[in-house]
């Protein structure tokens, strides 16, 4: 049997985006670049594990909010702020497999500029977000933080959380992104290891209950 793909080379292999046997050659150079890959095809797994991470001087600056800065005593203090981001993006991708990487890094960078906006001038900016997908990503990500503000309100009488801190976690979480997925077209390599952080149980997405989230 030849590969349901090129129809030259022969199959040796199932592949779940194509439900199809296709050859070995067919499946590394197509992997989400042709091929909507899913996470659970155990190829796209093999083959993450062995990808190096993406340098951050890789990117050009701009897009990563330079102006921003990041320390470990911010990581330290606002903990549970980047776990409950960080669960909020795992929830939207478990509720749209269709999501990929690029949809949450797109979805950071616009609420990312909304806040940067806020921060600096306190005037609220919708950055445009045209796809449904990215819509619904940026719409978990405020209800978290919505949730996060009425907690502190609840257990603390009032909110501490400043927008310039929402800021410095949505661009730590943009920067961590961008050097996970592996930058093909249909990548789900961060999504992977967002999945990974925050497992599924019982139909479910875990709540965060550790740190590990916030190692790159």
């Amino acid at each position: 049997m030849s590969c349901s793909i090129c129809e030259k080379r022969k199959e040796k292999r199932f592949c779940l985006a194509v439900h199809g046997r296709i050859c070995p050659q067919c499946c590394g150079e197509q992997r989400e670049v042709t091929l909507d890959c899913p996470t659970e095809c155990a190829y796209l797994q093999q083959a993450h594990e062995h990808e190096k991470p993406r340098s951050i001087e890789d990117f050009d600056p701009s897009t990563l909010f330079p102006k921003v800065e990041i320390g470990d005593r911010f990581l330290y203090e606002q903990e549970h702020l980047l776990l409950g981001l960080s669960y909020a993006l795992a929830k939207s991708a478990r509720a749209d497999r269709g999501i990929r990487d690029s949809d949450l890094t797109s979805a950071l960078t616009s609420l990312a500029k909304s806040y940067e906006t806020l921060a600096s001038s306190g005037l609220h900016y919708e950055s445009p977000v045209t796809s449904l997908s990215q819509q619904a990503i940026a719409a978990e990500l405020q209800q978290m933080l919505k949730e996060y503000r009425e907690a502190e309100q609840k257990h603390l009488g009032y909110t501490r959380l400043r927008d310039a801190d929402v800021l410095r976690a949505l661009v730590f979480l943009l920067r961590m992104g961008l050097t996970r997925t592996s930058g093909r077209p249909k990548s789900k390599a961060f999504v992977e290891f967002l999945f990974r952080q925050f497992p599924e149980q019982q139909g479910t997405v875990a709540a965060p209950a550790q740190s590990s989230i916030i190692v790159p």
